[in-house]
This record gives C-alpha cells, structure tokens and sequence, in this order.
C-alpha cells in the first residue's frame, strides 16, 4: 500500500501547493491513501469547513492538526460532523471531534489515523502515549486496522522520538509535525515502523515558519509585538513523506521524503 503524509498547510500559499499539485501526485503514484496536516490553512492559525473540503476534494482521506484546532470558532460545531477532520486525541474527554477514525483506502485497505499533541513546551493536555495506547487497543494494527498512522503534534524531537519507540512495530508511520521544518531522519526502526520527527511545512519558506518575515524578526529584536503575524505568499513548498506498507504486516517497507516547489531542493521517493 502507498501512503502519502503531507506536512502543515501553512495559508493561501500552502493551499495553492495542495490544490496544484496533491491530485497529480496521488494519480501519477497511484495512491491509496493521503493524509495533511492541515491546522495552519486558514491565514495561518486553524482551518475552516470550506477549506478542510478543499483539501479533501485534492485528495486528501485524512486531516489531521494540532494546537490550533480551535483558532477557528465554527470548528467547535463542524468537527462533529466531519469525520475525516481529527484533533489530537488527548484533549479531555467531552471535547469535540475525535482523535482517531479508521478509513477505507483506495486499495480498500483499513487504515486507522490518530492525531495527538505532545506536553513538552506546548499547552499541557493529557498524556499522548496513554491517548495512543488507547486507540490502538480499540484497533490494533493486524486485527481491525491493516495500517496505522499517527500524526505526532508536538514541538521536542526528543517526545517524538520516544513515541515512534513505544509505536515502533504497532504502527505502520509514526510522522512528526508544528515544528514547520523537515528533518532528515526518515527512517524504518527496528520493529518496522516508518519514522520521520517532521514532515516539514507546505508554504512559503521564504519565511518565518511560514510567516511573512517582519513581524516576528521585529518581536525576536524588540519583544514587543507590532501587529499580526501574516502568513507568507510567495512559492510554496509541498513536503511530506512516502511510505510502502506491506499489506501482509501492515508495517513499513520503504520511506522517502517529498519536497516539490519552491525554495527548498527537489526530492521524490525513487521507489514508484
């Protein structure tokens, strides 16, 4: 099974890379399944009903987000009607949304997605290793799920590290995102699992994570805030992560990153 994760939609920019370019991808390689970040698509900070269904009409099965999920006030109510929209998992019980679902993919596989937020320097919620161990107990990898995806929201590399390790051989990809730059560690770890500690952003890199570069250069100089932060609206950069899933273990085969326009150097997975 061919699985495609894209990194934080980041504005208008990192919606044009999505529309422009995700359909080509998932017809040219023949995807089963693609999952995007997508909690920075509106102006930068959550993603409103209309934008979720634009990325979900490009091609996306899944969108998963982060710590701002609820930037948008209409999320609080279209989010339990959407159920390819997730949350991370360990927010309290009683909130709205869900954490995780299981989907049917292109190949008619089952796949489960969980979304969780990591506590180290973010706003303090629940455990994720405890949220995680309770979705995959409710559909674990082999049984009900033959692949299993999470997205790590979280800004330590070291959380995310610790998780793909407690994850390693229970789940087909464990991928990191918030931090809004890819890292070069993609790996398969010992038990099987597909790692990467971030996926990068999808926007502009001629940026400040995304951001029009004054305001916050100006906070880093002054530590007075000058206006808002602006998402930047130059050529996006889409990057994500591939991975082949074996569809007898549903665990890893091969990984490769995914880079295509804008600054950042051209890579493609030279296994499709």
């Amino acid at each position: 099974m061919r699985m495609l994760f894209v990194g934080d939609v980041v504005g208008r920019s990192g919606r044009t890379a999505i529309a422009d370019k995700l359909p080509g991808l998932v017809a040219d390689y023949r995807l089963d399944f693609v999952v995007v970040n997508g909690e920075n698509s509106a102006g930068g900070f959550g993603i409103t009903e209309e934008i979720c269904q634009t990325i979900l009409d490009a091609g996306a099965d899944a969108v998963t987000t982060g710590n701002h999920i609820w930037d948008q006030r209409e999320t609080l109510v279209y989010i339990e009607r959407v159920d390819r929209l997730l949350r991370p998992a360990n927010f309290p019980a009683g909130t709205p949304g869900r954490g995780a679902n299981l989907f049917v993919a292109r190949n008619g596989a089952r796949v489960l997605v969980a979304n969780v937020m990591g506590r180290v320097f973010m706003d303090a919620l629940d455990d994720p290793f405890q949220a995680i161990e309770r979705e995959l107990a409710a559909c674990p990898l082999g049984e009900q799920a033959d692949a299993v995806l999470v997205d790590v929201h979280a800004e330590a590399t070291s959380e995310k590290q610790a998780m793909g390790h407690f994850l390693d051989g229970r789940a087909s990809l464990v991928v990191g995102t918030h931090t809004h730059v890819p890292t070069a560690d993609h790996q398969i770890l010992s038990g099987g699992t597909a790692y990467m500690s971030d996926a990068g952003m999808t926007g502009d890199y001629d940026s400040v994570l995304g951001m029009e570069k004054e305001e916050p250069v100006s906070r880093f100089l002054r530590k007075i805030p000058g206006g808002r932060f602006q998402p930047a609206m130059g050529e996006p950069t889409l990057s994500g992560v591939c991975v082949e899933v074996s569809d007898r273990t549903g665990l890893a085969e091969k990984i490769a990153p995914l880079r295509l326009g804008g600054r950042l150097s051209e890579t493609r997975p030279d296994f499709w």
